[in-house]
């Protein structure tokens, strides 16, 4: 009996061990399994979510091809403007689960950094470009005090540098900056000598901190209003930034640096007469390039014709799709062109970005 009662208690002792083994091993494929279900979950949404937000990025194009065939000015008085109207599109393409939101914005409202200086060459300054780059700083620095310090004419003659074909010791004014200035610095870098293709490209450029770029305590900062986009070609096959600001979208601080010196103040007039509406219709026209004349006050103020338009074809398209508390977001920016074999509009896609 004794024999018996000790294998008894040893095969006891086995079964708890292997229980006691079975247990977390159990435990532990029970959660890997849970982990692949749940992973295997937020694949299918992350995928049906880029595929919801591509969706919404092609009825984006879709409204901005149709703008194009119904008018040949842009303004924020248009379908691909008006929140509203973008819901309404939206809504006749429904999907079974999830939302999608559309936001559609003119880059050509904005500030094209690369017109500054004069392409292909590049050599010397766009002069209408730098005397607006100079009210746009000046206006804009005066709104921070954390900008205090910051010399208008620093930047926009770095600028002009970063941007210039030539890299040699004629750097622009008393404070411009060439690659010598930049190959002292830690870690040291060249300076650019062209075009630049990313807004980012601006925090290594001298005299632009970051909280000028990205803005600070509730203003704005520079990428909130310069493009990199507008590039066209010429006549002769090679390329150019015209640098002209679509004013029937431009914001505010970009409307006050287009105006002429001491007239700034009437940009608000502008940017409201844009949006006057009377039983849910606009009231003023906005397809003749004088328009803004019609502005009380503006009568006698003339806009040099070199800094304006009224139309675009460089737009930024941000679609995001929604989906059991997960989001994606796509951003785009599309150039419409007339394709030269069926004469019909389409978008092309010049930045994509997934986030």
């Amino acid at each position: 009996m004794s024999f018996l009662g000790n294998n008894r208690g040893i095969a006891l002792l086995v079964t708890l061990a292997i229980i006691a083994i079975l247990i977390p091993v159990t435990l532990e494929m029970n959660r890997k399994m849970l982990s692949a279900v749940f992973s295997a979950a937020a694949t299918r949404d992350r995928i049906t979510l880029l595929n919801m937000a591509s969706s919404g990025i092609e009825i984006g194009k879709a409204m901005l091809v149709k703008d194009k065939n119904d008018s040949d000015s842009d303004s924020l008085q248009e379908d691909w403007a008006e929140s509203e109207k973008i819901i309404e599109v939206l809504q006749d393409i429904p999907f079974e689960q999830g939302t999608v939101t559309l936001t559609i914005g003119d880059e050509l409202g904005k500030i094209q950094i690369n017109s500054l200086v004069k392409l292909p060459n590049g050599h010397s300054f766009n002069e209408p470009q730098r005397i607006m780059w100079e009210q746009f700083l000046t206006g804009l620095m005066s709104q921070n005090e954390l900008f205090e310090g910051l010399e208008p004419l620093t930047i926009i003659n770095s600028v002009k540098d970063w941007l210039d074909s030539g890299d040699d010791d004629a750097i622009t004014g008393l404070n411009g900056a060439e690659s010598d200035y930049y190959q002292d610095l830690d870690p040291p870098y060249t300076c650019k000598n062209g075009p630049i293709t990313h807004i980012g490209e601006l925090a290594l450029i001298r005299g632009i901190t970051p909280e000028l770029l990205n803005g600070a305590g509730g203003v704005s900062g520079l990428s909130d209003h310069i493009t990199v986009f507008g590039v066209r070609k010429t006549a002769d096959n090679t390329f150019t930034y015209e640098g002209k600001i679509n004013v029937n979208t431009a914001d505010l601080p970009t409307l006050s640096a287009i105006l002429p010196l001491g007239s700034e103040s009437l940009a608000q007039a502008i940017y409201d007469y844009r949006k006057d509406i009377s039983e849910s219709e606009y009231i003023h026209d906005l397809s003749s390039p004088t328009w803004y004349k019609k502005v009380p006050g503006m009568g006698d103020i003339n806009i040099d014709s070199n800094l304006i338009t009224i139309s675009s074809d460089f737009f930024r398209i941000e679609s995001v799709a929604t989906l059991n508390e997960m989001k994606v977001k796509i951003n785009t920016v599309v150039k419409r062109e007339k394709n030269q074999k069926t004469g019909k509009w389409t978008c092309k896609v010049l930045r994509w970005e997934t986030g």
